[in-house]
């Protein structure tokens, strides 16, 4: 038995436009401003995803509750973009060092793979220089930091 795969929904500009009470020269304005960009068939039909209608429920939000205009839209979709990528870096990060702590041998320093090794350098009396300075004083601008 063959297994069915989930079809995303795939809507039609009449269908978008009643949905969303909108024109759909609306649509089609969103399109040449570059807020939406809905799929193509072969005979040039626009057919928009569940991901259109959502960036266009937001940009509907944005223009129709709080008064701003298409460029202002442009610039917070892209620096929504941006924090969504962000993020999703930030959890890539936060799960590699997860994973590389739990890696570590309990009697192993977790910071002894660190890119800096801090305490080292800290314990050596040197810093960024390679000068001497007095051992526990930190240079200018960073933290002191004490081994216990």
């Amino acid at each position: 038995m063959a297994r069915k795969r989930k079809v995303k929904g795939l809507y039609t500009i009449s269908v978008v436009a009643k949905r969303f009470d909108v024109h759909p020269q609306t649509l089609r304005l969103y399109e040449r401003e570059g807020l939406l960009t809905p799929s193509r068939t072969r005979g040039n039909t626009r057919l928009y995803t569940d991901e259109d209608m959502d960036r266009l429920d937001a940009i509907l939000s944005l223009t129709r509750e709080l008064g701003v205009n298409l460029a202002g839209v442009e610039i917070i979709l892209n620096m929504r973009s941006k924090m969504d990528a962000m993020q999703r870096q930030m959890r890539e990060f936060v799960k590699y060092v997860n994973n590389s702590m739990e890696w570590a041998g309990e009697d192993e320093d977790p910071l002894s793979n660190a890119l800096i090794p801090v305490r080292a350098r800290f314990r050596s009396g040197t810093g960024r220089s390679g000068r001497s300075r007095d051992a526990g004083q930190a240079p200018p601008g960073e933290p002191e930091v004490i081994d216990a």
